[in-house]
């Protein structure tokens, strides 16, 4: 048995059923004379980022896994790992490695010194013994500790070569979660409970620890409101009435309210990394952080009480404190009505927009008419970077966890494709839908093809405004004289002719109509691109511009 061999034994003793790939790798065999499926995609970055959407709506239950060729394949997926990086997702990323008397050759591209500080760890196999041992600390590493992408350069003729090793050799790692002290977290109840306002800030660690539940108890034990971040949001039902919505840079009416006014933040799950494509902490809160990263504790914001451990147990640990100090919970009934005022308000100034009748088509009106038609408890709903990003954060409405995908602190264009690929991986029983740009759809559109010819059955709502919305005023000289920035296309011609059914929406009701036929398709297997003759909506939920 060589290196590949018993790397794919590891992995289907992992559970692994797929990985996606392109475009060569030894491991590619390897896997398929095992059973587990690969499919090709039609870019590395692609490949990448279907394995980013599996591992993000699993949970750290299972992981997303990628194989890719070496040099220039491994070059091309960086983009892919830069996106994951930078949310804090788990994939297993096996790039081809170049020989052993290549590695110090100029210009060969070495995965582990170039991956070095962009990943959560990368290592080679430089010999045929370390097979079982480099794997065991890859998968210890996607289970424990802040997530991230975890790499394995597969040296060519090292995996080509007979390993001493034996599947009987490998132990899979278990989880090892821990609690924040008692005494933090006793300091830290004290100050919720006595705070006047208080706000609970949920970010992506709550629904990778999966403490949706634990969530909602303890914001109905306080009577405090929750916000979500992007990669937060669907942690808490939104038509939950302590729900304020959830936030990139654009936000809801009660959200910017609250986030102005609380005099303390309990964060949880959240790295409060400072962007743009963020809400900003305004004032000066008493601030308590969540974590399972130390490294995220302070990094961004002074914080009062950091609580280091996983989100699930901490919570688990401030609602028996809580209970103590309180007993029954607390009457929520103004703290609702208040939230409600504040939404109706803001709702009221965003209505004409989500009801417009105009065309071309609004973008808001796309995002109400989704809203209207999709069976929200069983579909996976994301969005694009830019503008499809800011425009859907605060009006679509997430039920279940894991029924929207937020994402991007750095913000790759063309990402819904592929992610929404693997989450259907991973939720075949879903609808999945992404919400993308004629821009976004440059840089990743071909992978519809791949979503057709796998069977991996989304659907694309697609933004056909002909240009860049995100930068409507920007280099007016170039877009006037040279034309930068526009762009043309039949999308639904094109899908038809990458495999899928393509539908022109024109109307609200033609895009009503679109959406329940590509509900039907889906379950039937057939992916569908709706192209959706829209204009260049400029306004925002922002308060900052």
């Amino acid at each position: 048995m060589d290196g590949n061999e018993l790397v794919a034994k590891i992995l289907k003793s992992e559970g692994v059923e797929w990985i996606s790939c392109f475009p060569s790798n030894p491991l590619i065999e390897a896997v398929a004379k095992e059973g587990i499926r690969p499919i090709a995609f039609r870019h590395e970055r692609g490949a990448v980022m279907a394995a980013d959407g599996f591992s993000r709506v699993s949970d750290r239950q299972r992981f997303g896994v990628v194989a890719v060729q070496s040099q220039a394949g491994a070059e091309n997926a960086l983009g892919g790992i830069a996106q994951a990086a930078a949310d804090n997702i788990p994939i297993l990323v096996l790039p081809g490695g170049n020989p052993l008397h290549w590695l110090a050759v100029r210009p060969n591209y070495n995965v582990s010194d170039n991956y070095r500080g962009l990943v959560k760890h990368v290592e080679a196999i430089y010999r045929p013994d370390q097979v079982t041992n480099v794997m065991r600390r890859a998968f210890a590493g996607l289970r424990n500790g802040a997530p991230g992408p975890m790499v394995v350069e597969l040296t060519s003729d090292v995996l080509a070569s007979e390993t001493p090793n034996a599947l009987e050799g490998y132990h899979s790692p278990r989880p090892a979660t821990h609690v924040p002290s008692a005494g933090d977290v006793k300091d830290a109840a004290k100050q919720l409970v006595e705070a006047k306002r208080p706000l609970l800030w949920a970010g992506g660690g709550v629904l990778f620890s999966q403490a949706t539940q634990e969530l909602r108890e303890l914001a109905e034990l306080v009577a405090a409101p929750v916000f979500t971040t992007m990669q937060g949001k669907s942690a808490i039902d939104e038509r939950h009435p302590l729900a304020l919505g959830a936030g990139s840079g654009a936000t809801t009416g009660p959200a910017h309210e609250w986030l102005g006014s609380c005099d303390l933040i309990l964060a949880l799950g959240s790295s409060l990394t400072r962007t743009g494509y963020a809400q900003a902490i305004r004032g000066n809160p008493f601030l308590i952080q969540n974590t399972n990263n130390p490294a995220e504790i302070g990094k961004d914001e002074a914080v009062d009480i950091g609580l280091v451990g996983d989100t699930k147990l901490t919570l688990q640990a401030l609602i028996d404190e809580v209970k103590a100090l309180i007993g029954e919970p607390r009457d929520s009934t103004a703290v609702a009505e208040e939230i409600a005022k504040i939404r109706a308000d803001w709702l009221a100034e965003w209505m004409p927009k989500l009801t417009s009748d105009a065309q071309p088509l609004n973008t808001y009106r796309v995002i109400h008419e989704i809203n209207e038609n999709l069976d929200l408890e069983n579909s996976i709903v994301t969005h694009d970077a830019g503008a499809p990003r800011d425009s859907i954060i605060p009006f679509f409405h997430a039920t279940t966890p894991r029924s929207y995908v937020g994402w991007g602190k750095t913000t790759h264009l063309g990402f819904g494709i592929p992610l929404m690929i693997g989450a259907k991986m991973a939720h075949p029983d879903r609808f999945c839908l992404n919400l993308m740009g004629d821009g976004a759809f440059g840089m990743s559109g071909t992978d519809i093809e791949t979503a057709a010819r796998s069977g991996a059955a989304i659907t694309t709502v697609l933004l056909n405004n002909g240009g860049m919305a995100t930068y409507p005023g920007g280099f007016p000289t170039a877009r006037e004289k040279y034309g930068v920035s526009h762009m043309q296309g039949d999308y639904a011609k094109i899908a038809e002719g990458m495999g899928a059914t393509g539908i022109t929406a024109k109307t609200p009701g033609e895009l009503a109509e679109a959406l329940k036929t590509a509900q039907k398709l889906n379950a039937e297997g057939t992916t569908v691109l709706i192209d959706v003759h829209s204009d260049m909506e400029g306004k925002r939920s922002r308060w900052d511009r």
